[in-house]
């Protein structure tokens, strides 16, 4: 059992074609009876994860800002625990900090810059916890590709391949959490 921060999309415009990545990563961390940890919103895949883990009875931790809670209809309303913040920073620093693995499914600019972060933080051996893009469809086949560039011109010392596992598919992502997370984490630095 353990907490699983989930990255991905807020956006209830995305090709519907992306769900059930949301769907089946939601139920295998049920599953494993694993408690979500994500951004606290109700829509896009965001929603459709936290629904199907807390649908299958596993417990979910949504953590927003309060700027997007007073907005009617954002903010979750399947969370065990919401935790409302004053600022971005915040959301991302508690979502940080109660996470033993990271999983990154498709989307945008948010996504990407809390990734980022976790990513950053892992090449810095700021954490060792594992990291794993979803990367569905080839959807991240171009943000892969601009980091073998980083790395081959010498703007990052560490291939991406070192830092985070690359699955074609949830079920892939979570078979690698398995393994992954048969030892303990260590305990986040601040």
């Amino acid at each position: 059992m353990a907490n699983i921060c989930v990255y991905c999309s807020s956006s209830s415009q995305i090709n519907n074609g992306f769900t059930p990545v949301a769907r089946t990563l939601g139920a295998g961390l049920a599953e494993r009876n694993h408690t979500l940890v994500y951004g606290g919103g109700t829509s896009g895949l965001m929603g459709v994860v936290a629904r199907t883990v807390r649908d299958r009875g596993s417990s979910v931790v949504g953590v927003i800002p309060e700027k997007l809670q007073s907005i009617e209809g954002v903010a979750s309303d399947t969370a065990d625990e919401l935790i409302v913040t004053e600022t971005m920073s915040e959301r991302k620093r508690i979502m940080y900090l109660r996470a033993d693995a990271f999983v990154v499914l498709p989307g945008g600019f948010g996504t990407l810059e809390e990734f980022l972060e976790v990513l950053t933080l892992r090449q810095l051996a700021y954490h060792e916890r594992p990291v794993v893009i979803v990367n569905h469809n080839g959807f991240y086949d171009s943000l892969l590709g601009f980091f073998e560039e980083l790395y081959a011109q010498h703007f990052a010392r560490t291939p991406h391949d070192d830092l985070v596992f690359v699955a074609d598919s949830s079920d892939a992502a979570l078979s690698h959490l398995d393994v992954a997370l048969q030892t303990p984490a260590p305990t986040p630095r601040e």
